[in-house]
């Protein structure tokens, strides 16, 4: 069984901060992977962050790394808590509006590759790990934390 969280922040102001993502998978409870980056957007768009943007980043990375690791076939289930990434991948919630759009539907077609895959929402305090992660390079870069509270 694999299991993923992913987790994204977007500081001092949300939007148009500093995006940042983490994103960690396990496989029967041993890390094979984990990332902490840095949203950078287009050319243009160097505005065009925001926390959502952000937590898409995570879970797309999480995707991304287990597809190029023939991992499609797996059982699968990825934790966040981003309500709008799980209700728009795995529930009713339709893509709306915002920056996140191109992202929310790069996943989608990613999504759409695997066999068995589940997601679900988890409170902020059970994905501390992917937490820390996202706020690791924006520590790193020495980013303000004005909204989420920065350990």
């Amino acid at each position: 069984m694999i299991e993923a969280y992913f987790d994204g922040c977007c500081e001092p102001v949300n939007p148009g901060g500093v995006a940042s993502f983490g994103a960690v998978i396990l496989k029967d409870g041993i890390k094979l992977w984990e990332c902490s980056q840095i949203f950078y957007p287009k050319k243009g768009k160097e505005r065009e962050t925001s926390n959502n943007v952000a937590e898409y980043s995570g879970f797309k990375a999480i995707l991304e790394y287990l597809i190029q690791n023939s991992l499609e076939k797996e059982k699968i289930h990825i934790f966040g808590d981003s309500n709008l990434v799980i209700q728009q991948m795995f529930g009713t919630w339709r893509i709306r509006q915002g920056f996140y759009v191109p992202l929310a539907f790069d996943c989608l077609k990613l999504v759409r590759k695997f066999k068995n895959l589940k997601g679900s929402w988890i409170p902020r305090e059970e994905n501390g790990i992917a937490d820390e992660l996202s706020k690791a390079k924006l520590i790193k870069a020495g980013v303000e934390f004005r909204i989420q509270p920065n350990k």
